[in-house]
């Protein structure tokens, strides 16, 4: 997915690259080969079909057969943990024996979905019946018995303390069923992104604001991944390295990438060019994926520069997979982190006021936006003050595309776990507030007051990340993965 009007890529790149490994297997039982000529092959046979439309969802399968004993679970779970699994799809392709089936999970303790995917969508019953050898009329009747065992398995996942999802559908001709499947393969991808990411905290948090806290410690506990805290004279210093052509190339970018305004200075855009080519070194340096900042200042003139041109180069590297998140707001990079490793973007946004008129809520921030989603040519403007911070510069104007959209906020609640809350809805066209920030129009199912009414009192910080297209199913998914609460407003 490419936006339309910038030279970046939204999705794709090495920042938001998975190492995903998907493990797979079949479950069987060893008593009906010999009794049933050909049910094994055939059963295997759908087994190779799952692990090809598998493997074009994503490419790293590993297939460890039909597993038909409990030597063979114990082999399958060894090779599981081997080749370090993140995701199991057990596929029950006819009635297993749970004792065949729970050394497999239980030792490569993963995520497991079970598939019960019938070969068809119904039995042909008058071929079935017109059968005059019964024993090939069990054979064909099992070869159709994926159902079978899953309430068996269920239960005994249960009992042991396994968590499982199911899906539930037919091998072949089941969209439905396949893009279920694809959202349970999309989000592992995100949550093994996620596990890897390295997120850079630059400065320090800023003053007061008591809802952007937030406990590291859980951050890795939810999420994992390596936080990397970092000085703002790091930035700084890299300035100073920044050369002349470097210079030049950078401010043809962001002629290319962005709609410069004329008012723009000529000094201004060297500041934020020096800033942005050393911000993506600093990227590199420490390999982030994502960074939070905030700098207040204090009288270092060195400093200051640096984080008060910093929009643009931020801007430039959220629509490259390295989101950047203002206000040294840690959880909110998380979730922009999220959005953007499902492909949706996801830019930095709080409220904005309220239009009753319309039954929008106005949203946006100033400082980065994610310039690959946004409705048309992203606007550069200077600003004269950064409303309550220090200094002035360049920044960034733009609305989300229109269309659907999802929010999303990294929730710490009480006692300090960590929830996924949701909203969905649609970025309109209308007026906006051309005060150089990000700014967008949305409205909602259920109401801009009753939006406004139940996402507050999911208790939230006051920034979120969004991103286009609906994805709470996704999300859901990822939460379910990560063991994370997700709670829907919309």
């Amino acid at each position: 997915m490419h936006s339309k009007d910038t030279s970046v890529q939204l999705n794709g790149n090495r920042a938001n690259s998975s190492n995903l490994k998907i493990g797979l297997f079949g479950i069987g039982l060893d008593t009906y080969w010999p009794q049933f000529a050909g049910l094994k092959e055939r059963l295997e046979g759908y087994l190779n079909i799952v692990e090809q439309k598998l493997s074009k969802i994503h490419p790293s399968v590993v297939n460890a057969g039909l597993v038909d004993t409990a030597d063979k679970a114990f082999q399958a779970g060894r090779m599981f943990k081997t080749e370090d699994v993140d995701l199991i799809f057990l596929y029950a392709t006819t009635y297993a024996l749970s004792s065949t089936v729970l050394p497999v999970v239980q030792r490569a303790k993963v995520p497991v979905i079970i598939l019960n995917l019938s070969p068809e969508a119904a039995i042909d019953y008058a071929s079935f019946n017109a059968m005059t050898d019964r024993t090939k009329m069990t054979g064909e009747w099992l070869a159709f018995c994926s159902a079978c065992p899953v309430p068996e398995i269920a239960n005994v996942f249960n009992r042991v303390g396994i968590k499982f999802h199911q899906i539930t559908g037919v091998l072949h001709d089941d969209p439905e069923c396949w893009n279920e499947i694809t959202e349970w393969v999309q989000a592992a991808e995100v949550a093994n992104i996620m596990a890897y990411n390295r997120l850079g905290c630059m400065g320090h948090y800023y003053s007061g604001m008591l809802d952007i806290y937030t406990d590291l410690t859980q951050q890795y506990a939810h999420f994992g991944g390596h936080i990397e805290l970092i000085e703002v004279e790091e930035l700084a210093s890299l300035r100073k390295e920044v050369g002349t052509q470097e210079v030049t190339d950078r401010i043809k970018l962001f002629y290319k990438t962005f709609d410069v305004q004329e008012e723009c200075s000529v000094e201004e855009l060297k500041k934020s060019a020096i800033t942005s080519v050393a911000l993506e070194r600093l990227v590199e340096q420490y390999k982030l994926g994502s960074m939070a900042y905030y700098y207040k200042g204090t009288g270092n003139m060195e400093n200051e520069e640096a984080i008060s041109s910093i929009i643009l180069g931020n801007s430039l590297l959220t629509a490259k997979g390295v989101p950047i998140a203002g206000e040294y707001e840690i959880k909110n990079v998380q979730a922009m982190k999220i959005m953007d490793s499902f492909g949706a973007g996801g830019s930095f946004t709080e409220y904005y006021a309220m239009d009753f008129k319309d039954d929008v809520v106005l949203m946006g921030h100033d400082g980065p936006g994610h310039i690959a989603i946004a409705q048309g040519k992203t606007k550069v403007r200077p600003l004269y003050v950064y409303h309550g911070k220090v200094g002035s510069g360049l920044s960034v104007e733009m609305s989300v595309k229109n269309g659907p959209v999802t929010l999303l906020s990294v929730v710490e609640k009480i006692g300090g776990k960590l929830m996924l809350l949701v909203a969905e809805g649609e970025s309109v066209q209308g007026s906006i507030l051309e005060i150089g920030n990000t700014n967008s129009r949305y409205k909602f199912q259920i109401g801009a007051r009753n939006f406004v009414n139940k996402w507050n009192a999911q208790g939230p910080a006051h920034h979120c990340a969004v991103g286009v297209g609906h994805i709470h199913s996704k999300i859901e998914k990822l939460g379910q993965l990560l063991n994370i609460e997700v709670m829907q407003v919309c």
